[in-house]
């Protein structure tokens, strides 16, 4: 198991490192000068705007300054954000952890909705659970976050004053009452990405029980005179659930877009308004630092996913 681990992790490396080159070349590349306000600005010299440019680099070579940007992010310095005046790793650092409740709380909440009526739909094909299901399911995944997000504003905020529809960092109230209002105020960003999920999910589960369930292993289980709850639990919906793992974590560049979204939707002061709000003012070492970051949790997501595979079949060997 660790040997298989740790080869998974070095096969992550190129793709590590071909991601931070195509990343950093398009965004040098890019249009746009970071400086282009300094300079413009009549009063500062250009003197001064010459040798900020010379101490961050800009006028390197791109591949000079690729090698310059990798050796310190493995010194631990991420850049300086040109446009908050702070160091990139603690803009992430206070906005990362945001980010990661709210979508691991929606994934979570989209495990609890589609594994059940999924199964349940599957063992019950056609009927009017089903149906009903699929029907709402279809609604869901064809609905985009961003209307979704405005319709739960517009219904419990606006109308029905039960929950705020802007995301506070800076709750004065203590206690158990900080507890609550911080449960309140994420309430809606978690539905609306949970339910997104949750509708798609449901859909791959009960398509991939119904191919399980059909095979001749279940109907010797059957013949044996198990239980259909223990021939549905122990021997579907494990086999069940390694194309849906697969699916779920090829999903994951669209939660993190979503996501995005959403927390500009209800102001969210995670890492997705970090990523709009360095892309609107041109902060290079932001974006590049954020896209960075998002990419290797996506490839570390996908190494969960190998892991749960030999977990999942046991024909699949860790060796």
């Amino acid at each position: 198991m660790g040997q298989y681990f740790l080869r998974r992790l070095l096969i992550a490396v190129p793709s590590i490192i071909g991601i931070s080159i195509v990343l950093f070349t398009v965004l040098a590349l890019a249009p746009g000068d970071p400086f282009a306000e300094l300079a413009a600005n009549p009063n500062v010299p250009p003197e001064v705007a010459a040798g900020l440019r010379a101490q961050f680099g800009l006028d390197d070579p791109v591949h000079k300054r690729y090698f310059h940007w990798v050796a310190s992010m493995l010194q631990g310095n991420w850049g300086f954000s040109f446009a908050s005046r702070v160091d990139v790793d603690t803009l992430i650092l206070q906005r990362l952890p945001v980010t990661l409740l709210i979508i691991g709380s929606s994934q979570i909440l989209a495990l609890m909705i589609a594994l059940p009526v999924g199964v349940y739909a599957a063992t019950r094909p056609y009927s009017i659970f089903d149906q009903i299901a699929s029907t709402i399911a279809m609604a869901g995944f064809a609905l985009p976050t961003f209307f979704t997000g405005i319709l739960l504003i517009l219904i419990l905020s606006i109308q029905l004053d039960w929950l705020p529809f802007v995301y506070r960092a800076d709750i004065s109230s203590t206690g158990w009452r900080w507890w609550w209002d911080h449960l309140k105020q994420a309430i809606m960003p978690v539905a609306v990405l949970g339910l997104f999920q949750g509708a798609a999910w449901t859909r791959y589960v009960r398509s991939s029980v119904l191919d399980v369930i059909r095979l001749d292993y279940v109907t010797t289980a059957r013949a044996k005179g198990l239980a259909e709850g223990v021939v549905v639990v122990k021997h579907v919906v494990r086999n069940a659930l390694i194309p849906v793992v697969t699916l779920v974590m090829l999903q994951l560049p669209a939660v993190f877009g979503g996501a995005i979204v959403t927390e500009q939707i209800f102001r969210v002061p995670g890492i997705g308004s970090l990523l709009i709000s360095a892309i609107l003012a041109n902060d290079t070492p932001v974006i590049m630092a954020v896209v960075f970051v998002l990419s290797i949790l996506v490839i570390l997501c996908n190494l969960v996913a190998d892991i749960l595979y030999g977990w999942l079949d046991p024909r699949i060997s860790y060796r």
